[in-house]
């Protein structure tokens, strides 16, 4: 399989069952209606191992622009891959996300709030303060990209073996550190699926799609990759380290 479409096929695995999860959760009528944060963050780390365990061989499963950013800056990835795969990252996401849509339609029409329907799409914070969101974003992504570096090899990415430790890493970070922002940690996991949410006719009605917030999970977690790349080329270059 060409790497470009591994990522493809991943971003939109990972789309479909995480949007998903969400879906299950918060829109009226599903079996899954009002089950809490727990099986979100359950869902997410799920939807991360399927993911990776699917196409770890092909593309690395990185899945993520944070990631790919992260390897890149480490030396663990060829910049010039890099463009290749934030787009079919991104075309990953807008097909996962249409997917879910596409499978929810009538739970969408029986669900009145609003609020609810762009929640199935991307993040939004708990309490609105950009300054603390975009810290929200940036710790929780230092932790994925950070342990992803040491599971990584070189030039490449994640093997299929890595499936269960990212998806245990992306469970922790839902549990810990997800309550502020509902943890992104991902650009293309959130824009693709908000700007499907704007693009997509919504039964029922919909908001708008909250663009004033929708940098911050984008920015965030490519801070959090670049911070988390930089500490790991440090930590494995300790004779760069003086203390006086």
């Amino acid at each position: 399989m060409n790497p470009f479409l591994g990522e493809l096929i991943g971003t939109a695995l990972l789309v479909l069952l995480g949007d998903g999860v969400v879906a299950n959760v918060l829109l009226k009528g599903t079996k899954g209606e009002g089950s809490g944060w727990i099986v979100i963050t359950f869902g997410w780390g799920m939807a991360v191992f399927v993911a990776v365990a699917v196409v770890a061989s092909f593309s690395g499963a990185h899945i993520n622009p944070a990631v790919t950013l992260g390897l890149a800056i480490a030396g663990k990835f060829a910049w010039s891959r890099v463009p290749g795969y934030l787009l079919a990252q991104f075309i990953g996401a807008f097909i996962g996300a249409f997917l879910v849509w596409l499978m929810h339609f009538d739970h969408f029409a029986r669900t009145e709030d609003k609020d609810l329907k762009l929640g199935v799409f991307c993040t939004a914070p708990e309490i609105r303060n950009p300054f603390l969101n975009l810290v929200s974003e940036i710790i929780g992504t230092f932790v994925l990209v950070f342990s992803v570096l040491f599971l990584a090899v070189s030039t490449f990415g994640l093997g299929s073996l890595d499936a269960l430790p990212v998806a245990l890493i992306v469970l922790a970070i839902g549990l810990s550190l997800g309550g502020t922002t509902g943890y992104a940690i991902n650009p293309a996991r959130d824009l693709g699926p908000r700007i499907m949410h704007a693009l997509l006719p919504m039964p029922g009605g919909k908001r708008d799609s909250d663009w004033r917030y929708a940098w911050i999970p984008v920015v965030g977690p490519l801070i959090g990759a670049a911070l988390a790349a930089g500490l790991y080329l440090l930590l494995k270059n300790p004779t760069n380290i003086h203390f006086r």
